[in-house]
């Protein structure tokens, strides 16, 4: 190998080696150094190693030296820090819509930036209770997929979890709930409107090379309200709905709502009330009944009417 073949491949592997076998907590001295570049079949002198090290340094990496007792060389500053790393790591965990196995493949290439040691703390269990993780194995490439007909303005093609092919319109992608939706515009049945779908109930996602449809109808779209008017993403007959609260859920409807709606705060400054435009659904009406009673549909009559029928049927249900 000629001698400047051989440099590269050595600075490359002492690199390495500071990558993976380093942090602030595990040093290595020069004779270390050394020695596990041996174990690569690289000879090394001892001094050439400082003048290794200045190289890699003058190329931008943080290389710092402590001295003294049990001092050595260790790689200081990484793309990603330890505790950002834990974050990512409890994120894919914690997604419902990754599954067991593409959680466990994207860990693994997270544990590649940091060092080995500190890849045993990225080993953690963060799981959310009850909520199983999926079982789809597409889903990175359905995203992909949808990303890309959205950039390039083209329908798509998939297979939906009831076993139908849809042919839509993509336009937006949201994370809601811990899912991945897709926001598209379908005109295959009546009514042509504004649909969501889940990406994890999706395979066989296929760009096609047809344009998309429906900038009409987002030109003026609002994700943000979208998401707010639409409770699990659920869908339904569309209503200004009044709410009437107890004080002590304010902060709980701004967290639901934003900071769009006007809070009217009544004489008593027990109740306040404000108006919201919701899909009337029955996952709304469930929304309402969880307060247990300190939330009140005051208006309109329809949307108040269906609330009387859920809570018949189901108090008929546990008589």
């Amino acid at each position: 190998m000629p001698k400047q073949e051989g440099q590269k491949s050595k600075l490359l592997t002492l690199l390495r080696i500071l990558e993976q076998k380093t942090d602030e907590e595990h040093l290595l001295n020069v004779p270390q150094l050394v020695e596990l570049l041996e174990q690569q079949d690289i000879l090394a002198e001892r001094k050439s190693i400082y003048s290794d090290i200045d190289t890699l340094r003058s190329l931008g990496y943080d290389i710092q030296l402590r001295r003294g007792r049990g001092g050595g060389y260790w790689l200081a500053s990484r793309t990603f820090e330890l505790s950002e790393l834990k974050l990512l790591v409890d994120a894919v965990q914690a997604s419902k819509v990754v599954s067991a196995r593409t959680s466990s493949k994207l860990i693994h290439k997270l544990e590649a930036l940091c060092s080995d040691y500190e890849g045993t703390q990225l080993q953690r269990q963060v799981y959310v209770d009850g909520r199983p993780k999926s079982d789809s194995h597409t889903l990175l490439y359905s995203i992909d997929a949808l990303h890309s007909a959205i950039n390039a303005g083209r329908m798509v093609r998939f297979r939906y979890k009831d076993g139908g092919t849809r042919t839509v319109s993509p336009w937006q992608l949201a994370w809601e709930n811990g899912c991945y939706y897709l926001i598209a515009y379908q005109d295959e049945k009546e009514p042509a409107d504004i649909r969501n779908y889940r990406v994890d109930r999706m395979s066989a996602v296929t760009v096609l090379s047809d344009a998309r449809r429906g900038k009409a109808e987002f030109r003026q779209f609002d994700l943000p309200a979208y998401l707010r008017k639409h409770f699990n993403m659920f869908g339904g007959p569309e209503y200004r709905v009044t709410l009437r609260c107890t004080a002590d859920l304010e902060s709980a409807m701004r967290d639901r709502f934003g900071k769009t709606p006007l809070f009217v705060p009544e004489e008593d400054g027990a109740y306040f009330h404000f108006d919201v435009p919701v899909c009337v659904s029955p996952q709304f009406y469930g929304w309402v009944c969880g307060f247990g009673g300190k939330v009140e549909v005051t208006a309109p009559a329809e949307v108040r009417q269906g609330l009387r029928e859920i809570a018949k049927k189901l108090a008929e249900m546990h008589q």
